[in-house]
């Protein structure tokens, strides 16, 4: 993955509830410290998030973004 944001915390994905158009996906990085991050349903869909997966929360600026290796 090559990304420009620093702040990237690696974790696993604990949940995904998926709305009408937009999904939380929950991402335990350790510690009993637990991220949120809006995202649509297709990123979900694109990026094969399911619980258990290995995922990055990846912050820039005041946004949270979610990435996978």
């Amino acid at each position: 993955m090559k990304i420009s944001a620093r702040n990237r915390l690696k974790g696993k994905v604990v949940s995904v509830t998926k709305g009408a158009t937009t999904a939380h996906v929950k991402i335990d990085i350790g510690n009993g410290i637990v991220i949120t991050s809006s995202i649509t349903n297709d990123a979900v869909d694109e990026l094969g998030l399911v619980v258990g997966a290995e995922a990055y929360a990846v912050v820039k600026a005041s946004d949270v973004m979610v990435a996978v290796d």
